[in-house]
């Protein structure tokens, strides 16, 4: 069977982690597999990410950095280990906090096998008949944020920064994550930058959520939002004009 694997970051998680949801998911997916990444956790996050692969060594792993890299070179360093797998097909990203819930990874998979697209995004759409609870402020923030990247790189995409993602494991993918990200926090438009300039503007797939839910606890900072400006110009420089 196609295994999926979906890399959780983490930094200093121990008050937010909770084991049950993510051993519900494993019950209800036998394709599924997690990979832990701690980022140099000080709380006890790796030792309590330890005791979580001693319980089921088969389904759940652990890479541990020496030190904290951010949230951009955790999730390319797992999911560079994901695709040395020779069964894995699919691999991903999902917070740790699980704003996304983890039922959400068979919708991602199923789209992505039967459209044939290289990545699916979750988008948080206030919809009718959708538990999407996010602060004004960030989703505000969020929709200028989308809207400058889809005008500059031309695709006609909702929101780019939500935690959930998934990717089809390919020599592609390889080469997207073969060089370290330029940001640490919008490094999801550096990968979309990245496989537009590889395969052109169909490379992706939308997919509305059904729910999502601000969770307290997040690392990203105000002042992150106007670095995060200058760090879209950057990846637009060492994307298109290498």
């Amino acid at each position: 069977m196609p295994q999926t694997l979906i890399v959780i970051p983490c930094f200093d998680e121990l008050k937010r982690l909770r084991r049950e949801p993510f051993v519900a998911a494993l019950d209800a997916d036998p394709a599924l597999s997690f990979v832990f990444v701690d980022d140099g956790s000080k709380d006890g996050t790796a030792a309590l990410l330890t005791e979580w692969k001693a319980r089921d060594p088969e389904r759940i792993d652990v890479l541990q950095l020496e030190r904290n890299r951010g949230k951009a070179e955790a999730v390319r360093r797992g999911m560079l280990h994901c695709t040395e797998r020779r069964d894995c097909s699919f691999c991903g990203y999902w917070d740790a906090d699980l704003a996304t819930p983890l039922s959400h990874i068979a919708e991602f998979r199923e789209l992505l096998e039967t459209s044939g697209a290289s990545m699916a995004l979750g988008a948080r759409v206030q919809l009718l008949g959708r538990n999407i609870r996010r602060t004004l402020a960030r989703h505000y923030l969020g929709r200028i944020f989308a809207s400058v990247v889809s005008l500059t790189l031309r695709l006609p995409v909702y929101d780019t920064q939500c935690g959930a993602k998934l990717f089809r494991v390919d020599d592609v993918l390889r080469d997207v994550l073969a060089r370290p990200f330029t940001s640490r926090w919008i490094f999801d438009v550096e990968i979309m930058a990245r496989y537009h300039k590889h395969l052109g503007a169909g490379f992706a797939v939308e997919i509305p959520l059904q729910s999502w839910q601000d969770v307290s606890g997040s690392k990203l900072k105000p002042s992150d939002f106007v670095s995060s400006g200058l760090d879209f110009l950057r990846i637009l420089r060492q994307t298109y004009l290498r």
